[in-house]
């Protein structure tokens, strides 16, 4: 399996939305996502991370704001409130959740 940021992109424009599933395999899924001005998200099941493809921003997570750019990690534990913001046009980043519902624990 091999996932490539310019064909995702691609696949994503031909989707409606600003997600699309890409790939999964037991608890895992890695989706690209890429937003239209505002991040609408919600909490999630599962943990989460985002692995930033282009662009920057900021990212709230739970009570933390950081800055974000390309190359960026960010991760987030499942059922907690986190949204890109400010972020520019060109934002897109590789989405994977994985693990149990309610998150996997310490």
């Amino acid at each position: 399996m091999k996932l490539n940021p310019e064909e995702a992109i691609q696949a994503l424009a031909a989707h409606e939305g600003p997600f699309k599933t890409l790939f999964g395999h037991g608890t895992l899924s890695i989706e690209i996502y890429k937003p239209h001005k505002v991040d609408l998200q919600q909490p999630h099941e599962q943990d989460e991370v985002y692995m930033v493809i282009s662009g920057s921003g900021e990212f709230l997570n739970g009570d933390e704001r950081t800055n974000f750019g390309p190359g960026d990690v960010l991760f987030v534990p499942a059922g907690v409130i986190h949204r890109f913001e400010n972020f520019t046009d060109d934002f897109a980043t590789w989405v994977l959740f994985y693990g149990p519902k309610g998150g996997e624990k310490a």
